[in-house]
């Protein structure tokens, strides 16, 4: 009996999974927990705590997600989207030129800062939460930093740089540290002095 329940649901799981990127249900469990995650952090946030949230029950967050983990994922794929989709359109917003689009990144990391949901870089949180290289939420967390990276390339590539991917890799320590900057302090000055060092940088180019 136990294994036929076992086999039961374990089926079960599968057929929700197979549906999981179309179910209403799913999306609305990754939002919680992306805002959740985002707002208090991986590990003090409880699977109570994402079901309470949600008003979810624990069999269909289980239906949908085999672990706390699994759903960490989830969040932070979900996250990376909405971000860079968010991160490229202010920075075309802010300029036309390639050149002043590569300062505009730090704009964008200004207004970024000073919204009331700025908790920090999710992906550094998270690579902070599970420093193992081989954890499936660290290498998420690689990926993402590795596709920001891939967009500052473009844009330097757009600019004419002579080393785009050398130059990208220089803004992108400014943005990380500015971003790491205005966790700490709480305030958007370390996007402008990122943004002033990445023009000597350009200026020098």
């Amino acid at each position: 009996m136990l294994v036929c329940l076992q086999a039961y649901q374990q089926a079960d799981w599968f057929l929700m999974a197979a549906h999981g990127p179309d179910s209403d249900r799913r999306k609305h469990l990754v939002a919680v927990a992306t805002r959740l995650f985002r707002d208090r952090g991986f590990h003090a946030t409880g699977i109570d705590t994402i079901l309470a949230e949600s008003g979810v029950a624990k069999r269909t967050l289980y239906l949908h997600f085999r672990s706390k983990d699994e759903l960490i994922v989830a969040a932070l794929a979900q996250r990376d989207q909405d971000w860079r989709d968010w991160f490229r359109e202010a920075v075309k917003k802010r300029a036309v030129r390639p050149n002043d689009r590569l300062l505009a990144v730090f704009d964008a990391l200004e207004e970024w800062f000073v919204r009331a949901d700025f908790h920090g870089c999710m992906f550094i949180n998270a690579a902070a939460e599970f420093p193992r290289v081989s954890s499936p939420i660290h290498r998420e967390a690689i990926r993402h930093k590795e596709l920001v990276r891939e967009f500052v390339v473009d844009l330097a590539e757009a600019a004419g740089s002579r080393d785009p991917g050398s130059l990208a890799d220089d803004l992108c320590l400014l943005m990380e540290g500015a971003i790491v900057q205005a966790q700490t302090t709480g305030s958007p000055e370390p996007a402008r002095q990122a943004r002033r060092a990445a023009a000597r940088l350009l200026a020098s180019a």
